[in-house]
């Protein structure tokens, strides 16, 4: 597929004029064996960044696959693949039809990817106790209350809305939300449900460009303004790596919570950039500009600065450093930052011109200006 280090060795040749790719890493392709077992799997929601990923592994694996979703969005043909069962209706039970499509049939899994309501992961989850033996919920590591601690394992105390029926969706409600649907999945199937709180999700068809600004930005090459501390902790989670993982949680029927990020040990903002630069042959150089320049600049962390949480800030201390141990543990693996740079620099090489205006990060000319003001500072 589209995102696979093969799919991207085809695409190396009109890629490299434009982003200056590393051939050699094309050679870095996992393998699908089939599973050990067939399962009955459930998608509530799989067709969005991370679902595609989720469904196409899990038939490589043997699986049977059904998709419960509204029909709006269908890439590459996933709602008319004869391999997939399609279900249409709405997450919300007072909407349309709702949770009828839901009303019938067995799993033995199901893989929520779009609950954000609480009222409707309720809804979903009671309805589908008796007929499924495991749900899991895709939750986010945004669900703590604060990020002070360094090292932080599952057990760290979650967000609370201060208003339970609070339903919209922003900056303040979005963990709260997913930590309140976290718990109506539990109180419906107890040791049945699994809980995974990923980090930032990155990779080949990001539509958010959140992360993917790095590796394309240094594949332009020159001089790029790298934030604050080189040695500022940053945790990012490859969306297949990520989508593997919750297939292979279903194939081993593997209960409990877990911070879903990566890598496996630590990485540095210094380590991340350089695994980035690693699937580029641009000349490229990086100058590192403090936290309270960039404040006095206007330049923002997460915004314009992607992947990237100063630990000055309040409430972040422990920013990029939450535990992964019990993921690990449980199988998640990963594939090297420099391969998903690569991926993500071949896809981005893909895409219609109308679409190659990055949707995060700083703007180039925005970029030269504050690189400008901070040599005429430091001399």
């Amino acid at each position: 597929h589209l995102g696979s280090a093969a799919g991207a060795a085809g695409l190396l040749g009109a890629a490299a004029a434009g982003t200056g790719l590393a051939a050699p890493l094309a050679a870095a392709v996992r393998p699908v064996t089939p599973a050990p077992r067939k399962l009955r799997l459930l998608f509530l929601g799989g067709t969005g960044f991370i679902g595609p990923y989720m469904v196409e592994y899990a038939l490589d694996r043997g699986h049977d696959v059904t998709i419960f979703t509204r029909g709006r969005r269908n890439p590459e043909g996933i709602l008319q693949d004869e391999r997939i069962t399609s279900l249409v209706g709405d997450r919300d039970p007072d909407v349309g039809d709702g949770l009828t499509a839901l009303e019938s049939g067995e799993w033995d899994a199901v893989i929520d990817n779009s609950g954000y309501v609480t009222r409707h992961a309720k809804a979903s989850a009671e309805l589908l106790a008796s007929r499924a033996k495991r749900y899991v919920f895709t939750s986010t590591i945004s669900v703590y209350a604060n990020g002070d601690v360094i090292g932080a394992d599952e057990s760290d105390p979650l967000g609370e809305l201060e208003d339970p029926s609070v339903e919209e969706v922003n900056g303040l409600t979005y963990g709260p939300l997913k930590a309140a649907c976290e718990q109506a999945v539990q109180a419906a199937f107890g040791d049945g449900a699994t809980i995974v709180r990923p980090g930032l999700i990155v990779g080949p068809n990001d539509a958010t460009d959140r992360w993917s600004y790095w590796p394309i930005r240094i594949a332009r090459g020159g001089e790029v303004l790298a934030p604050g501390d080189p040695t500022q902790p940053v945790s990012i989670i490859d969306a297949r790596d990520l989508a593997e993982w919750t297939v292979r949680l279903c194939e081993d029927d593997t209960g409990g919570v877990f911070n879903a990020t990566g890598p496996e040990s630590l990485l540095s903002m210094s380590e991340m950039l350089y695994g980035c630069r690693a699937a580029s042959s641009a000349d490229v150089r990086f100058t590192w500009v403090d936290w309270a320049f960039l404040q006095e600049q206007g330049v923002t962390p997460w915004g314009d600065m992607p992947a990237w949480i100063p630990k000055e800030l309040e409430g972040y201390a422990g920013a990029g450093t939450r535990s992964r141990a019990a993921a690990v543990a449980a199988g998640l693996t990963f594939r090297p930052l420099a391969v998903t740079a690569m991926d993500t620099l071949a896809w981005w090489a893909e895409q219609p011109e109308e679409r190659r205006n990055l949707r995060a990060g700083i703007a180039p000319e925005r970029e030269a200006e504050v690189l400008a003001a901070w040599h005429e500072a430091n001399g």
